[in-house]
């Protein structure tokens, strides 16, 4: 049984640890055995030069002490020698920063409890948005303002910069930090470079192969007055994602009418032998989930500087990215108790909860008034198995011109050309769907709360493929275009020895463009259930295929492999490529649709596997943003009474217009017939935000410094919060959602205060304090389950009988109805600390004087208020994203020959949605320890071997629902090792 634990980690990283130590212990022994005779006394040189890890992190610790803001970095420890596998997790080392997993590879970060929609990332100087897919249970695909690290490798940066305070010169639009990332350039090492790595991975769930590579090239030339640098990045990878998940869970009569019957005892004549039951969550799709990821990763940058003086520099960088991916995901599960719809004798076979009996049940109260009913034995319960494939890929390309020139002694000017694009493409989400139908003696038993359930499946045949009938095929496009365009132009004035005077103004035009096609007659109605007797009639067999489950330690009474429907096979079995196939003109008795999308599924007719975004209005949008900003900035430096302060003031002043393009469903009635109308609707606003900044350096003695920042910051809403229009949605969840193209920023006060104690060369101890007070929140709204009339924006029933169509528990009666919405609310403080550490241990005798530590624990709290769409106080608690307690450390050994070095990074549980959905206070997701471990021997000068171990604890994604912490989503994805080379020239 695979279980996480507290002790189970902590041995581990003592074993990790103690490993490390024994590798570097070997290195040592081995250095030591041929190590060379003292050199002669006149070849003695007072000067040391530090290289590798050492000398990445010496680098890092520089900027941080000479910054006056609060800064901290990662550099690389050669050219194109990131010292991680991963960007963003060579992002989560800095104090504060924890990421999140999306397949096993870190996709986003929050920075001191800020989600990664607070964040701004900045390639090269100018800010850019890269974007990708995930499963849902990571978000799906991106269509917001977070930044998907996983993109691109890490291979091709340097430097990796997070400044946490503000200040006036640092473009606008983030709440948590700004990160820079900066790609290689010829002037960083002049003369002729060249690099290339290559390693070979290997996947212990997937048992496969995942090759990695990079090389770089580089020279100048004309005195160091020229130069051209390129370099190229690729990877593959092939995973298994495997778990369990249950979508939430809900009440009974939540998915009304409820159970039939309760031990026998039928509902509708004594619903007070059911009320225990029926008032009782149960997990609403209960499944075992097997996720195939096949992923390619190739990534370039290109660079050209030139100083035609000493006074003049001009670079050109180009990055380009692109990071393909093809998912399969198989389910074995049921629909059943999260379908609502009271069964009559003209129902289908799967009408929903209401044909179930419960023979038996245990229930349990993890919390006062929240029963759970932990196992269960079900008659008449419909199985399902699925199988979706995904093709997935973002392209980004990004093109920037930098330019500076000293016109004086005293005056510099700076100016940045930019563009970048983000193409995020899913042109194929194909999905079939089999039923097996009232199958008696199904059972789950969940009472092992954080580990596998055991489900098993009565009288029903999960290994043959022609017991299941053909149930639902979808068929999803969606596509996510972001762009930027920047113009940018400084300058700097040395007043005097003590002030400098900044300042510039900036252009940023940005635009994304979402979206989103699924099966369409024309309408918004769900047309996915399959009723069509000539495919219903195909032999399930002829696209079929086996699931080997078996690589999971599942507990007994568990099935070990399933039959699913192979989608290769099905597109050409069930006619999917030919989108003419069953054409037919789309009536709607008593309803008259009107649709500006080119369709002729209401003149002409239109193939049953005809694509439109009807059923998707609310994924496709356009959001324009047009930013105009100045700044001016005095950067001092001076003593007081003795003392060196120094530091920065000023402000920044930005104008901000938006124009947001989305479509809704306008219904109308005349002369008794129903119009239902789909329109685009058009919004246009502008705000303007005053951000003044302080940054305060105070050297009280030479190795101690104190800071202070303080400063006004803003955060853009995210972009589906802002599109216009009301939606029906009619999948599994029914759900009305509208967006708020007219919400306010972002807005907050910010105040940091550190202690920074350099107490030997390449060490310091530091502690920094840190509050905001957010005074401007943007909350998504979604309310209970409630019949449609409850709906707050005025639509009749008749919207949700259209929306509907002939979708089994789809009814305006029925209180299967969620309502969503974004508004402003007043948000809340959120304060913290940071401690941080590092030392080489250079005073300790050899061998012993070899090695390092470096680590950080950050602690945040904070107190929202969310509120219902009237405005009423719905809770108050920690921001969604918000980890309290996140830390990493890292021991390491490096000499000449040998370097070693062990990682722990850790993330404890937060928060995803409050209030939670289907009745639970909160939802999120429990805490991660992740370990890594490497090591490295040079060969020679110039040719080096590596070993690097991945995920050693095997670490769980594990998401809950209510603060009862009932699973939702319980997957592993194994642990990766690599060995490989370097050579550099």
């Amino acid at each position: 049984m695979r279980k996480s634990s507290g002790s189970f980690r902590a041995r581990l990283f003592c074993g990790g640890a103690s490993f490390g130590l024994l590798l570097a212990i070997g290195g040592t022994a081995h250095a030591q055995a041929q190590t060379p005779p003292p050199p002669a006394e006149d070849s003695i040189v007072e000067a040391v030069v530090v290289t590798g890890f050492r000398n990445s992190l010496a680098q890092a610790l520089n900027v941080k002490r000479t910054s006056a803001a609060a800064v901290d970095a990662i550099y690389a420890e050669d050219m194109a020698k990131f010292p991680d596998l991963n960007l963003s997790e060579s992002i989560q080392r800095i104090p504060g920063v924890a990421i999140s997993r999306d397949a096993g590879e870190g996709r986003q970060i929050s920075v001191r409890g800020l989600g990664a929609q607070f964040t701004r990332v900045r390639i090269n100087g100018m800010e850019a948005l890269s974007t990708s897919g995930g499963t849902d249970a990571s978000g799906g695909t991106n269509r917001g303002r977070s930044f998907d690290f996983n993109v691109f490798a890490s291979d091709l940066f340097n430097r990796i910069t997070v400044q946490k305070t503000a200040s006036a010169e640092t473009e606008e639009g983030s709440l948590g930090a700004t990160v820079d990332l900066r790609t290689a350039r010829p002037f960083d090492k002049r003369g002729f470079n060249f690099a290339v790595s290559g390693k070979e991975g290997y996947n212990d769930l997937a048992d496969k192969y995942n090759p990695r590579a990079a090389a770089l090239i580089s020279n100048t030339w004309r005195d160091d007055t020229l130069g051209a640098l390129f370099s190229i990045a690729y990877s593959k990878r092939e995973l298994l994602d495997e778990g369990t998940s249950t979508v939430r869970w809900q009440t009974g009569t939540a998915a009304a009418p409820g159970f039939r019957s309760v031990r026998g005892v039928t509902c509708a004549t004594n619903a007070a032998a059911c009320a225990e039951a029926n008032a009782a969550v149960h997990p609403r799709i209960p499944r075992f989930d097997w996720y195939k990821n096949k992923q390619e990763r190739l990534g370039a940058t290109g660079s050209l500087q030139w100083a035609p003086s000493d006074k003049t520099l001009f670079t050109f960088d180009m990055l380009y990215a692109d990071f393909k991916g093809q998912r399969n995901e198989d389910f074995l599960e049921t629909f059943t108790p999260q379908t609502a719809g009271a069964c009559t004798a003209s129902s289908p076979a799967s009408c929903g909860i209401n044909q179930v009996d419960v023979v038996d049940y245990t229930i349990a109260t993890p919390r006062t008034g929240f029963p759970v009913m932990t196992k269960g034995t079900f008659n008449n319960i419909d199985l399902k198995t699925e199988q979706r494939h995904d093709e997935l890929e973002t392209e980004f390309k990004q093109f920037t011109l930098d330019g500076e020139h000293q016109l004086t002694d005293r005056f510099k000017i700076h100016g940045v050309l930019g563009y970048s694009k983000s193409e995020f493409k899913n042109p194929v989400q194909n999905t079939v769907q089999w039923d097996q139908y009232n199958v008696q003696g199904y059972s789950y038993d969940y009472s092992r709360g954080d580990d596998y359930p055991t489900i098993t499946y009565g009288t029903g045949d999960t290994a043959n493929a022609d017991a299941w009938t053909l149930a639902e095929i979808r068929m999803v496009q969606g596509f996510v275009d972001n762009s930027y365009k920047t113009a940018q132009l400084d300058g700097a004035y040395d007043w005097n020895d003590n002030l400098k005077i900044k300042g510039g103004l900036a252009y940023k035009a940005y635009e994304t463009d979402s979206v989103a096609l699924a099966r369409s007659n024309g309408t918004t109605a769900n047309v996915n259930p399959v009723t069509l007797a000539a495919l219903r009639n195909i032999p399930r067999s002829s696209y079929a295929q086996t699931i080997d489950f078996s690589s999971l330690s599942l507990p007994a009474g568990n099935v070990s492999s399933w039959i699913t429907p192979d989608l290769n096979a099905a597109i050409t079995a069930l006619h999917m490529n030919d989108p003419s196939y069953n054409s037919a003109v789309t009536t709607t008795p008593g309803t008259v649709w009107r649709s500006p999308f080119a369709t002729t599924c209401f003149t002409a007719g239109c193939g049953m596997y005809n694509l439109g975004v009807e059923p998707s209005l609310g994924s496709n949008y356009t959001v324009n943003e047009w930013d105009t900003t100045g700044y001016l900035q005095g950067d001092f430096n001076f003593s007081a009474w003795g003392v060196p302060v120094r530091g920065d003031l000023g402000f920044r002043y930005v104008q901000t217009r938006q124009k947001s393009l989305g479509y809704g469903v306008v219904p109308s009635t005349v002369n008794g017939v129903n119009y239902q109308t789909i329109s685009a609707s058009t919004a246009t606003r502008s705000y303007n935000d005053f951000l003044p900044a302080l940054n305060l350096v105070i050297e009280p003695t030479e190795d101690v410094l104190i800071r202070f920042g303080a400063a006004k910051v803003m955060s853009r809403p995210n972009l589906g919060s802002l599109t216009p229009g009301v939606n029906i949605s009619t999948g599994s969840t029914k759900t009305v959602s509208s967006g708020n193209p007219f919400l306010d920023p972002y807005r907050a006060k910010t105040y940091d205060l550190a202690f920074e104690w350099y107490f030997q060369p390449q060490a310091l101890l530091s502690a920094a304090f840190f509050y905001k007070d957010i005074s401007t929140f943007v909350q998504s709204y979604t309310s209970a389950l409630s019949t449609f009339d409850k709906n707050p924006f005025g639509l009749p029933d008749s919207a949700a009988v259209a929306a509907c169509g002939t979708t089994p528990g789809c009814s305006p009666d029925l209180p299967v109805w969620q309502f969503s919405t974004s508004i402003n609310t007043p948000g809340g403080p959120l304060k913290g600390i940071e401690l941080n550490y590092q030392q080489p241990f250079t005073f300790l005798p050899a061998p012993f004087d070899k090695f390092g530590f470096l680590g950080n624990i950050t602690r945040v709290t904070s107190e929202v208020t969310y509120l219902t769409s009237t405005g009423a106080v719905a809770a108050k608690g920690q921001l969604t994203n918000l980890s309290k307690t996140s830390y990493n450390a890292t021991l390491y050994y490096e000499d000449s020959k040998f370097s070693s070095r062990v990682s722990a990074a850790y993330r404890s549980k937060y928060l995803t949605q409050i209030p939670g959905r289907n009745g639970s206070d909160v939802e999120g997701t429990k805490a991660t320890m992740n370990i890594d471990a490497s090591a490295t021997y040079n060969w020679t000068k110039n040719l080096a071997f590596t070993f690097e171990a991945v995920n050693l604890t095997n670490e769980i994604q594990d998401q809950y629902y209510d603060s009862s912490q009932l699973v939702s989503f319980y997957h592993e994805t194994g642990r990766e090792f690599f060995v490989g080379f370097r050579y550099t020239f």
